[in-house]
């Protein structure tokens, strides 16, 4: 009887660990490419016929030079987006497997940078021309006015991320958001076990969905441990003015044990003002931020963060768009792609 291959075998013939060629074999972020296809093509090689992605591996990687000359045009998918998303924004790594992945099935992706007179004037971007475009995919689009003349185009369209639902009213179209509930749940009731008592939110919940879902998870965490909020530790400074920041902390006459902030960036600014203002009496306080930028992990203290898995998030967005472009009349859909909680120094009790 044949031998069945193991992940630790495919480790002990590369002799690598176990925990790598896993992530490898579920396809897992965190992996540079060029391992993670040597690890394949050993998975391959050696028999290793567990998950159907290592088993359809060779033939993908074997067909995609010719399938990529072969297919027609299947037209353009446009991207809208109101920043520039630089290499620390978790879309990054996202677009880039997305691109790679509708390359494949003959899309081609184009950027359209919304600027500010674009959102104040309600008009689109001067290249933008709709006869061109199968679907739209928007990022960093959060004003309200303008998801909705994007909305209104007719075009398949998702946002990955919103501007927040906070009346209820949700956009109009597709919406691929993170979790951005659980790993802050988890880590209030970890740290109220330990004896944490005091715990503030910082961010402008007002800015998007996702900030504003982590606001909600942090009042959810309170709530399910039993803990009052206290409003003086909720610092929601307007568009994330850093001056207002500032006022806002230095105006406490105390602070609390930990803070929960919208993100990594909003964590980081946060402890750098208290440590310019030399407060000593700052150094116990707990940070938690979210996305798991590479600033969370050469930051002193490492930061804790909540990590977002971005290869996730580019097949989900990958999977609307495309059924969303076959079936048009669809209901809208809303997907929340996991996320874990990592944590490090900034949180040690």
């Amino acid at each position: 009887m044949e031998k069945k291959v193991t992940i630790q075998d495919i480790a002990d013939a590369l002799n690598l660990s176990r925990n790598t060629v896993s992530k490898a074999i579920n396809n897992s972020d965190g992996l540079a490419e060029s391992t993670r296809e040597t690890i394949l093509q050993k998975a391959v090689e050696m028999g290793y016929k567990q998950f159907s992605y290592v088993k359809n591996y060779l033939h993908a990687s074997a067909s995609t030079e010719q399938a990529a000359d072969s297919l027609e045009d299947s037209g353009e998918i446009a991207l809208l987006t109101a920043s520039f998303i630089n290499s620390s924004h978790f879309a990054s790594p996202m677009l880039d497997k997305f691109t790679q992945e509708i390359h494949q099935l003959g899309y081609h992706l184009v950027t359209y940078r919304v600027t500010p007179q674009n959102i104040e004037l309600m008009t689109l971007p001067r290249t933008f021309s709709k006869e061109n475009i199968r679907a739209v995919m928007c990022i960093e689009i959060f004003d309200q006015a303008y998801s909705d003349l994007i909305c209104s185009l007719g075009l398949p369209t998702l946002f990955v991320d919103s501007f927040p639902a906070m009346s209820g009213k949700a956009v109009n179209a597709d919406l691929l958001l993170m979790d951005n509930l659980a790993g802050i749940i988890q880590f209030i009731g970890d740290i109220t076990a330990k004896g944490i008592r005091k715990i503030g939110f910082i961010g402008d919940y007002t800015h998007c969905q996702s900030f504003y879902e982590r606001y909600l998870a942090f009042r959810i965490g309170m709530m399910n441990t039993g803990l009052k909020i206290e409003d003086k530790y909720v610092i929601c400074p307007k568009d994330g003015n850093l001056d207002i920041m500032a006022d806002m902390l230095e105006g406490l006459d105390d602070y609390p044990d930990a803070f929960i902030c919208a993100n990594d960036f909003v964590a980081i600014d946060a402890m750098l003002i208290l440590r310019m203002n030399d407060e000593t009496s700052t150094q116990d306080i707990r940070f938690l931020g979210f996305d798991d930028s590479p600033e969370s992990r050469s930051f002193i203290p490492t930061l804790s963060t909540v990590h977002i898995h971005t290869q996730a998030m580019a097949f989900s967005a990958l999977q609307l768009l495309i059924t969303r472009i076959k079936e048009p009349a669809m209901e809208n859909r809303i997907v929340h792609v996991a996320t874990d909680l990592i944590l490090r120094e900034s949180t040690q009790i």
